[in-house]
């Protein structure tokens, strides 16, 4: 009797087009896994650097660490890139390694199935169709889908609405009475890029951020031929930049409790405030009441002392609703406004983003509702038990702070160590064991003790790195040793079969 046996349409479909979809797709083919498709939801490639274009949006880190190992520049224009040359990288590495071939566009995936009988992941996708493919790769991050505030009245608002990270640029502002929603990543470099436009611009704030000097300038055309024609110069500059950034966040979050690198920060960006904002009132309400570090600090030369101007206000009562004409606070105050800008971040740790479409395991199992009852957890941020042929680029306890480019190279290193042992083993399904699941999750919370989220500081802080759980799931680790284990964590810790 002839046994059938589906062939699946891909070895490997990659959800995402960002650049962990990107870095996936690039880093698998050089690896020999060519037969591999991306697919995006969007119209075009490179994720927050696609969606996002409002005013002023740049790199909050050094571009020389926001870059990949194996394709890195040296003609940056600034320190900090704004985000069209973000964008015109990720265009850029998607010709040079043919990522667009294997590309589909406006594509979303609403769900994902696993086959147990044929150990083949079915995705559908919004269109109704089908794609088969043997593993799957999850690059949709998780500050992908805009979260508008939960405010009374945002429906009824008359004006112009419209979220940072879906910028409509037919919106003129000049002249217009604004108000803008939130003080996160995006409002530190909206505000003071539309300030000397508009007419009045209320800014509502409820958390203050920590705010700190910003090492940018820019870089001369002489300095960047210098970097591009010295072999080793390139390197070199990322890897101080790296060290930068590894200062910066992972080793005052994660070691706190050994080294307070911490409260050193906390002294500068004080200082730096004190400079920067003439008035003590406005200084007073720009003072954050949390320790640094209880979520992502903030660089900039330029946001603090937007509150000097005399068309700027701050607000800090309470939003109660939002009207026809403006929003109004606690105090029974109305503010005007024309245009209405939501700075309010995105979902993160709520149904329906991780993951951002039902993804079905073993037994029908689903990956939100086992998260939900077990608490986040995947091993190395990669790969769930139950979930087989299934990894994730930024995973629970994956990211541990650093350049979102560590993170990428880093798990897809994990990934492909997986996918040759599969490959050579002839094994059709690769999953990772509980043993070494639970292990993994039971390290992450043991280094608690020595993390600022839990010394004790973040009372107020209203950060979403805290999930239901009262989870931080970041990976508690310096990015040398992500980079070390990720290449080097026993293969045993998956079963192959099949």
């Amino acid at each position: 009797m002839d046994v059938k046996v589906e062939v699946p349409d891909h070895e490997v479909v990659i959800v995402g087009g960002g650049f962990s979809g990107i870095g996936a797709a690039i880093m698998l083919d050089r690896a020999g896994f060519s037969d591999y498709l991306l697919v995006e939801d969007g119209a075009g490639l490179g994720g927050a650097w696609h969606w996002n274009t409002y005013p002023g949006v740049g790199v909050d880190i050094p571009s020389f660490s926001y870059q990949f190992s194996f394709e890195q520049r040296g003609d940056w224009s600034r320190v900090y890139a704004p985000g069209r040359e973000l964008k015109a990288y990720a265009e850029h590495c998607v010709r040079r390694y043919g990522v667009d071939a294997h590309t589909r566009l406006n594509t979303r995936i609403t769900d994902a199935v696993f086959d147990e009988g044929t150990d083949i992941w079915h995705l559908t996708t919004s269109a109704g169709d089908a794609i088969t493919a043997r593993h799957v790769i999850g690059a949709t991050g998780v500050l992908t889908q805009p979260k508008p505030p939960a405010i009374p009245g945002l429906d009824d608002y008359a004006g112009t609405v419209m979220h940072t990270a879906r910028w409509d640029h037919s919106v003129a502002l000049t002249g217009k009475r604004v108000a803008i929603i939130g003080t996160g990543a995006s409002a530190v470099q909206v505000i003071p890029a539309i300030a000397p436009d508009v007419s009045h611009l209320t800014v509502f704030q409820r958390t203050p951020i920590w705010c700190l000097p910003k090492p940018d300038a820019a870089i001369p055309t002489a300095a960047r031929l210098v970097l591009e024609r010295i072999p080793g110069l390139k390197r070199a500059v990322r890897t101080v930049s790296q060290s930068f950034v590894e200062l910066h966040f992972p080793l005052p979050a994660h070691y706190n409790g050994v080294v307070p690198i911490a409260g050193v920060g906390a002294k500068l960006g004080l200082r730096h405030l004190g400079t920067q904002v003439r008035d003590p009132q406005v200084r007073e309400k720009l003072t954050p009441r949390y320790a640094l570090g209880c979520k992502r600090p903030s660089f900039s030369n330029t946001y603090l002392a937007t509150f000097n101007r005399d068309n700027v206000t701050l607000e800090t009562t309470a939003i109660e609703a939002i009207t026809p004409t403006g929003v109004r606070t606690a105090d029974g105050t109305e503010h005007g406004a024309d245009v209405l800008i939501l700075a309010t971040g995105f979902k993160v740790f709520e149904r329906g983003n991780m993951p951002p479409f039902p993804v079905a395991g073993r037994g029908g199992v689903e990956l939100e509702e086992f998260w939900e009852a077990n608490r986040f957890q995947a091993f190395q941020g990669v790969s769930v038990p139950g979930f087989p042929n299934f990894f994730t680029i930024l995973g629970p306890y994956g990211y541990n702070g650093s350049s979102y480019f560590n993170l990428i190279e880093t798990q897809v290193n994990h990934i492909l160590r997986v996918l040759r042992h599969a490959r050579s083993a002839k094994a059709t399904r690769a999953e990772v064991t509980e043993r070494a699941n639970a292990e993994y999750l039971e390290s992450m919370l043991s280094r608690r003790k020595n993390q600022v989220f839990f010394a004790g500081g973040c009372g107020g802080a209203n950060s979403y790195y805290f999930d239901a759980h009262g989870d931080v799931p970041f990976r508690a680790s310096s990015t040398l040793e992500t980079m070390w284990t990720s290449r080097r964590f026993p293969i045993e810790n998956y079963q192959f079969s099949g």
